[in-house]
């Protein structure tokens, strides 16, 4: 263990425990990105298939006694988190996926025009799973592979939103890792680093990079015709 986390409240660990409940549910072996800076620890994490990295941010109770980066296992981190403590133990450094090395960059987000609400958004979702579900029971037998599914869903989900330049799968991961979830009484958490306080879902821009924020967690990815390999982005922290 590397250390002990100690959260605002006990709604920000659960908040924390689902949002990494998700990620192993998509990938048991995921791992995690922890910066710790001021009052609020963010969490990176790759949900496979989407192709995106998934930012959520949780108040600290009281800075970290240390600067904390640190690469860890999301099941491991899921099991030390405690709701009733509001509190959590930091599992041993593990060796990061190559993304875990490539952030956004840590400023210089400008808002996109174009983003529709999340009700739109949510709405474009299930148009877009019914579609690739009645597509793929349209499929012959002889032509219901893997392949040809991964070929309906790169259709679908490269489709981008309304006018903007964000691909239906960063509202999709968005939606299916409970970003986009109505709103609620109780306060959001704490912004992703380098953005400003919001209730407001919002489409941002900073360099090759776009995000879209919410108040319950980012998806981040490489903007349309960025330029690909790790030696084109910014090692940078969050």
């Amino acid at each position: 263990m590397t250390g002990r986390l100690r959260f605002a409240d006990p709604g920000e660990a659960a908040d924390l425990a689902a949002f990494l409940g998700r990620l192993v549910h998509y990938d048991r072996a995921a791992a995690v990105r922890l910066q710790a800076g001021g009052g609020a620890l963010a969490v990176f994490g790759r949900p496979p298939s989407f192709d995106v990295l998934a930012v959520r941010t949780v108040r600290l109770a009281e800075p970290v006694a240390a600067a904390l980066d640190v690469t860890v296992s999301a099941g491991e981190l899921l099991e030390a988190v405690d709701e009733d403590s509001a509190g959590a133990l930091v599992p041993a450094a593990v060796t990061g996926p190559p993304w875990a090395g490539v952030l956004p960059p840590r400023g210089g987000w400008r808002p996109v025009p174009g983003l529709p609400g999340p009700e739109a958004m949510r709405a474009a979702v299930a148009r877009s799973v019914a579609e690739f579900r009645a597509r793929d029971e349209a499929l012959p037998p002889q032509h219901r592979t893997r392949s040809e599914r991964d070929r309906i869903g790169r259709d679908i989900w490269s489709r981008t939103l309304g006018d903007t330049e964000l691909p239906l799968r960063a509202v999709h991961a968005a939606q299916s890792l409970g970003f986009l979830r109505p709103a609620r009484a109780a306060v959001p958490a704490a912004p992703v680093a380098g953005a400003a306080a919001s209730d407001a879902v919002a489409l941002l821009a900073s360099g090759g990079w776009l995000r879209l924020r919410t108040p319950y967690g980012s998806v981040a990815l490489r903007r349309p015709g960025a330029a690909d390999g790790l030696g084109a982005l910014q090692f940078r922290p969050v």
